[in-house]
C-alpha cells in the first residue's frame, strides 16, 4: 500500500491532459510502442473526433523510483465545463492531482474551478506547466501566475511537454515523491466506492471503483448498499488501459468489477460496494448532478419509439447524469423529455443516439426549469413552455442563476462588457492578472447562459476568452410565455419561455422563421406572436394565386371582373372557415434546436 499512488490530471479544456497521459503510458511502457496512438485513453469515437475527453478513464502504470516499484493509478478527467461533475467524482478516488496549465495560454477560468474542487477535497496539488516546447510559450509569465494562484515555491512547479516527452519522467518521480500513499484502515471487511461504470452486452454492468477497505476477489458475493442488489463478482481486474483480470483488488487500489447485471438503475455513481455478509456502513458518496438543460427527443418515425427507449436505457447505464421521462406531443408523437448537464452534454448524447443506435431523432430547442409558486401555496417545477402559466395568472416565477468567471484579454474587454449587458449579467468583481488579462466574476440567469453565451464569448474574444460557472441560487424571474398563432389558432408546439426584455426580439425572430418556412395556403394566413397579453409581432403570408381568367380571350372586360370578384368571395369564405394544416417538416424545422 505504501507504493500506491492515486492521482488525477485536472485542467482547463485543451491544456494537454490527454497528450500528457499518452506520454506517461509510453514512458512507463504501459502501452507497447506499436500500439501507441494519440488519445489512448479516449476510447469513444466522438472523443477522438472532437479532440476532447468526455468520460473519465482510469489506468494503472508501473514506475521505478529510488529503487522501488510504484503502482500509479491515473484517472484522466474531462476539461469542458459541462463535465465538471466527472472531475468531482474522480477526485473522491485519489490523494493528489496534477494541475496542468498551458504555458501559451496561462491560467483560465476552468483552471480556477477545478483547482477549487481539489482544494476542497484537501488533495496534494502538483502544478505543471505544459506545452513548453511551443514557440509562443510564456514560461516566466505563466509561472508567476501559478505561484500567485497557489502560493507555492518555484521548486514545486514542474515543466513538461506532452508532445516531445520532455520532463515527463521527472514528473513521474515527483508523483512518487510528493503524492501521499493511501491511508491504511483498521477495517478488514471490503468496501469500495463506485466512481463510474460501463455497460457490456455480454457481461452486464462493469463498475469502476476505488477500494477503501479490505479486498475483493472473483466469486465474492457483493451488494450495492444504496440499491440493495446482491450479485456475484464474475471478474475483478485493473485497467492498463485494457481490462486485465487480477486475483484480487486490495485497499488503496483502483480497478473494476464485472457484475453480470443487465437491468438499468441498479448501479449508481457514489454507491458503496460491500460484501453481502456483514454490516458495512456506506462510504461518503456523491450528490447526484441535477440537470441544467432540458430538451425533448422524438423519433422521426414513431415505429422507432421502442428503440429510442432502449437506447436511452443503455446510455443511462454508462452515463448516470442523464435523466429522462416519457412525454407525448400532439404533433411529434411519443418521445422523451431529457435532462442534460449542459449544451455539450446534450450534443454528445444526441450524437451517440444517432451513431451507436442508428436512430433518426428530432431535438427540440433546449429550455431550463422554472419554479412556479401559486397563490394557494403549491409550488411546481415547469420546464415545458406549454405548462407555463398564462399571462395575468397571479403566480411567482423563480429561475436558476449562475455564478460565472470569465477570463478575458484586455483588448476584448469592451466587447465582452457589451455581451454581458445583452445577457442580463451583473458584474460582481474584477481581478487583473500580471499579463493584463481580466478575471471577471459575474452573475446571470441560466436561461441567458444557455442562449449561446459561450459561443458568443469565443466570437467576441477571437477564441481567447474562457468561461467557468456553477449554479448559485433561485431568483425571481422576469420572463413571459411566448405563443405563436397561425390563422389565429394557437400552436402549442411553438410556444417558449423568453425574458421580458427580449420578448419583442424573440417574437419577431420566430415569426420571421415561420413566415419563411410555412407553405402558402389557399387563403391569406396571419402568423402572429403573442406575449404579455398582446400581439407583439405579425406577418401576413399571401395566398396562392391562380389566374382564373386565363382561358378567356377577347370580349368584354366585365367577364374577367366577374370571375375575379367570385374568386375574392371564395377566398374570403375560406379565410373564415379554413384551417391551416402545418406539414410535419415545418414542425421539425421550427422545434429543432438552433
Amino acid at each position: 500500500m505504501s507504493e500506491i499512488r492515486n492521482f488525477s490530471i485536472i485542467a482547463h479544456i485543451d491544456h494537454g491532459k490527454s497528450t500528457l497521459a499518452d506520454r506517461m503510458l509510453e514512458i512507463t511502457a504501459t502501452v507497447e510502442s506499436r500500439k501507441m496512438k494519440e488519445q489512448v485513453l479516449d476510447s469513444m469515437e466522438l472523443e477522438r473526433e472532437r479532440g476532447i475527453t468526455i468520460k473519465m478513464q482510469p489506468v494503472r502504470m508501473a514506475h521505478t523510483y529510488e529503487g522501488k516499484l510504484f503502482e500509479l493509478n491515473l484517472i484522466d478527467t474531462p476539461g469542458h465545463i459541462d463535465f465538471s461533475y466527472e472531475v468531482s467524482r474522480a477526485l473522491k478516488a485519489v490523494e493528489g492531482v496534477l494541475l496542468l496549465v498551458d504555458s501559451t495560454q496561462g491560467v483560465q477560468a476552468q483552471t480556477l474551478s477545478v483547482l477549487h474542487m481539489a482544494q476542497e477535497q484537501g488533495l496534494t496539488i502538483i502544478p505543471v506547466l505544459t506545452k513548453i516546447d511551443a514557440p509562443h510559450a510564456r514560461k516566466e509569465e505563466v509561472t508567476e501566475e501559478v505561484l500567485k494562484l497557489l502560493g507555492c515555491d518555484l521548486s514545486e512547479v514542474r515543466y513538461v511537454s506532452g508532445k516531445t516527452g520532455e520532463g515527463v519522467k521527472e514528473l513521474l518521480d515527483t508523483i512518487c515523491d510528493r503524492i501521499p500513499a493511501p491511508k491504511p484502515t483498521s477495517e478488514q471487511s471490503f468496501r469500495g466506492l463506485i466512481f463510474d461504470f460501463q455497460y457490456s452486452n455480454h457481461r452486464g454492468i462493469i463498475v469502476y471503483l476505488r477500494v477503501f477497505d479490505g479486498a475483493v476477489r472473483k466469486g465474492d458475493t457483493l451488494r450495492f448498499l444504496a440499491a440493495g442488489k446482491n450479485f456475484t463478482a464474475l471478474e475483478v481486474g485493473i485497467l492498463s488501459p485494457e481490462e486485465r483480470p487480477v486475483a484480487l483488488l486490495g485497499a488503496g487500489e483502483i480497478g473494476y468489477v464485472v457484475t453480470g447485471i443487465k437491468e438499468p438503475g441498479v448501479a449508481s455513481v457514489g454507491d458503496t460496494l460491500a460484501l453481502q455478509k456483514g454490516n458495512a456502513e456506506p462510504l461518503v458518496g456523491y450528490q447526484s448532478a441535477p440537470p441544467v438543460v432540458w430538451a425533448s427527443v422524438f423519433p422521426e418515425s414513431q415505429d422507432d419509439f421502442t428503440i429510442l427507449k432502449q437506447a436511452l436505457d443503455r446510455l443511462k447505464m454508462s452515463d448516470s447524469s442523464l435523466s429522462y421521462e416519457e412525454e407525448s406531443s400532439g404533433v411529434l408523437g411519443r418521445g422523451f423529455r431529457c435532462g442534460f448537464l449542459g449544451m455539450l452534454h446534450l450534443e454528445i448524447v444526441t450524437e451517440r443516439l444517432r451513431r451507436e443506435f442508428n436512430i433518426q431523432i428530432i431535438i427540440t430547442a433546449p429550455s431550463i426549469v422554472y419554479e412556479i409558486a401559486h397563490q394557494n401555496g403549491t409550488v411546481e417545477e415547469v420546464y415545458a413552455a406549454s405548462r407555463f402559466p398564462e399571462y395575468g395568472e397571479k403566480v411567482t416565477v423563480r429561475e436558476p442563476w449562475v455564478l460565472a468567471q470569465l477570463m478575458v484579454p484586455p483588448n476584448y474587454l469592451s466587447a465582452v462588457m457589451s455581451l454581458l449587458y445583452d445577457h442580463e449579467a451583473n458584474m460582481l468583481e474584477t481581478e487583473v492578472f500580471p499579463d493584463g488579462r481580466n478575471l471577471l466574476t459575474v452573475e446571470m440567469p441560466l436561461r441567458e447562459l444557455m442562449r449561446n453565451f459561450f459561443d458568443k464569448l469565443k466570437n467576441a474574444t477571437s477564441g481567447y476568452g474562457s468561461l467557468s460557472y456553477e449554479i448559485a441560487e433561485m431568483r425571481t424571474a422576469e420572463v413571459a410565455r411566448l405563443d405563436v398563432l397561425v390563422a389565429e389558432d394557437l400552436v402549442p408546439a411553438f410556444s417558449r419561455v423568453v425574458g421580458v426584455r427580449r420578448a419583442e426580439i424573440d417574437a419577431k425572430a420566430i415569426v420571421e422563421k415561420l413566415y419563411n418556412t410555412l407553405p402558402r395556403q389557399m387563403f391569406v394566413t396571419k402568423i402572429q406572436a403573442k406575449a404579455l397579453g398582446r400581439i407583439i409581432a405579425s406577418r401576413t403570408l399571401s395566398a396562392m394565386k391562380k389566374d382564373v381568367t386565363g382561358y378567356l380571350y377577347g370580349g368584354d372586360i366585365t367577364r374577367k371582373m366577374k370571375l375575379r370578384e367570385k374568386q375574392k368571395k371564395g377566398k374570403k369564405k375560406m379565410l373564415a372557415h379554413g384551417k391551416v394544416t402545418i406539414p410535419q417538416e415545418v414542425f421539425m424545422k421550427m422545434v429543432k434546436s438552433e
